[in-house]
């Protein structure tokens, strides 16, 4: 929380994050944690400063009937359900979670080469993933970057075919999502006191 009220969160990926605002004065962005702190500040200092045309969940905002090969970076369980319970054919991957329907990281590359549609994680700017993504991108395909760790910022469109961006805005001086980030919950707990936005691409 800035001193204006301002909330921006992100995510950790698991990494234990111990620093204080101190450790900060120098940044190392060769630190994961500095870069998860960094993040969390961006989103705090960046996305109060857009005019959003509304509040939308990924999946109700865009079709995904029209694209015939999507591929989601970061398992987000909720909106896979969404996909399973339309039927909608989608290839997941996550470096951390290991079950059925995720697929071999390996192989990669060689889906987002052919996918027409890219859902990536807003955690993938922080965690060192987010360029190779883009950069094995082809130029016609559309790509979504989703979740609270997004920042969201119009120099966001400026990498490759980044089409919206779908992220998080809170309730200035709510101290309720850093009580619950305190605990060491996460999205799925501070959910209700989250606000879904979106920025999309000027044509």
């Amino acid at each position: 929380m800035l001193e204006n009220g301002n909330i921006g969160v992100c995510s950790t990926l698991k990494q234990r994050v111990n620093l204080d605002i101190q450790d900060l004065e120098t940044l190392d962005l060769t630190d994961i944690s500095h870069r998860i702190a960094l993040t969390a500040y961006y989103n705090a200092l960046l996305n109060y400063s857009n005019n959003y045309p509304g509040s939308s969940d990924i999946f109700d905002e865009i079709n995904f009937k029209q694209y015939s090969n999507i591929v989601m970076i970061g398992h987000f369980q909720s909106l896979l359900e969404k996909f399973k319970r339309e039927s909608i054919k989608i290839t997941v991957f996550d470096n951390l979670v290991e079950m059925s329907g995720i697929t071999k990281p390996e192989k990669q590359p060689d889906f987002i080469k052919i996918a027409e549609a890219i859902i990536l994680t807003g955690t993938s700017t922080f965690n060192n993933t987010f360029s190779n993504i883009i950069g094995w991108s082809e130029q016609g395909s559309d790509i979504y970057v989703l979740g609270p760790s997004t920042i969201l910022h119009p120099d966001m469109f400026l990498y490759g075919n980044i089409k919206v961006l779908f992220g998080a805005l809170f309730e200035k001086y709510d101290n309720n999502p850093l009580k619950i980030i305190q605990e060491g919950k996460g999205t799925r707990d501070f959910l209700p006191f989250m606000r879904k936005v979106y920025l999309k691409r000027d044509k």
